[in-house]
């Protein structure tokens, strides 16, 4: 059993208490007008609670901040008391005031510990209501919800009050009911606070997800403008560079070899294949006029298919070579690497 479950357990039995020394207490002042009344009032008067535990407030920075995320990680986001995140988050805000991820966890457990608390109240918790409300205010003491908290527990220690002065005596069955009830307490504090967790896992998962994207989007674009601009540098310094690395195949070399090229412009890299970083090459086959002119350019093979084809036709329509006595086919392959 955790320090929670026996405080908890000790309180339940100080009521039982309580309640028959009041019953007691009524048979021997029967005659004084109000005096039944006072001492059930005066039961629910608990000690103010202490925000943060002296032992959490005695870690250092490091191990507070261990032990917070180590409590997120494991549901503990407001209790127990002494070993909930919260806590831990407090004491590590009194050292590190100027923490903005602490502050940011502080404000996004305020709500569920908010709904405790209503919680606790509607089950007559009131120390744990109380301790809540303390932790709350520790938090933010200008908190909205904070002075509506706090009355209502005063009125529900103000109705405790009276069905405990109501009550005369506590059976064997009634402790067993309220053993049950804690154990039901309990259970419950254990899903609301799985619940909770898995809401601001999700949250902040949801949250990081997002900044991730913009992060990457905005990463791919400025490579892109950066790929975009080299390609259009190397075009512009490199007009006459060579298309393309010696032929795979052509026709017979006493053919090909003859032939001088006066002018070969490099092709145009298609746009969404270098978005995308495609190499590949084309095997064009084409005949070269007495003239020096290109004719009959067609695609022989590429890789990948009708990707680079039209950049590659396009470019060798535009080669010139030295006039030749007769026309000569012959074919070249012309690369493509975004990166060359």
């Amino acid at each position: 059993m955790n320090s929670g479950s026996r405080r908890a357990v000790r309180a339940s039995v100080l009521v039982l208490a309580l309640c028959a020394i009041g019953a007691c207490k009524k048979e021997q002042a029967a005659d004084q007008p109000g005096a039944e009344q006072a001492p059930a009032a005066q039961q629910q008067q608990a000690p103010p609670q202490q925000a943060v535990s002296s032992q959490v407030a005695a870690m250092g920075v490091d191990q507070l901040r261990e032990a917070a995320n180590k409590a997120l990680s494991e549901q503990r986001l407001y209790a127990p008391a002494g070993d909930n995140a919260m806590e831990y988050y407090v004491a590590l805000r009194d050292k590190a005031p100027t923490d903005a991820a602490v502050a940011s966890a502080l404000t996004d457990l305020m709500p569920y510990a908010l709904i405790a608390a209503e919680q606790s109240i509607a089950r007559d918790d009131l120390g744990e209501a109380q301790r809540l409300h303390a932790l709350m205010e520790k938090v933010d003491p200008q908190a909205p919800a904070l002075p509506r908290l706090k009355q209502g527990i005063a009125d529900a220690q103000t109705t405790l009050a009276q069905r405990t002065a109501a009550a005369e005596a506590q059976t064997e069955e009634e402790a067993k009911r309220q053993a049950d009830l804690e154990r039901e307490r309990l259970a419950e504090q254990q899903r609301a606070q799985q619940q909770a967790a898995q809401q601001l896992a999700a949250q902040q998962a949801a949250e990081q997800t997002a900044a991730t994207q913009r992060a990457a989007e905005q990463r791919a674009a400025e490579q892109r403008a950066a790929e975009q601009r080299a390609a259009e540098q190397r075009q512009a310094q490199q007009p006459a560079a060579p298309a393309s690395p010696p032929p795979a195949a052509s026709a017979p070399a006493s053919t090909s070899t003859a032939l001088r090229a006066i002018s070969t412009p490099a092709p145009v890299y298609p746009p969404s294949a270098l978005r995308l970083e495609q190499s590949g090459e084309v095997l064009v086959e084409f005949t070269v006029d007495t003239d020096g002119t290109v004719t009959n350019a067609r695609v022989v093979r590429a890789t990948p298919p009708r990707v680079f084809d039209r950049a590659a036709i396009s470019a060798v329509n535009k080669w010139r070579f030295q006039p030749v006595a007769s026309s000569v086919t012959t074919r070249r392959t012309i690369a493509f690497n975004p990166g060359g």
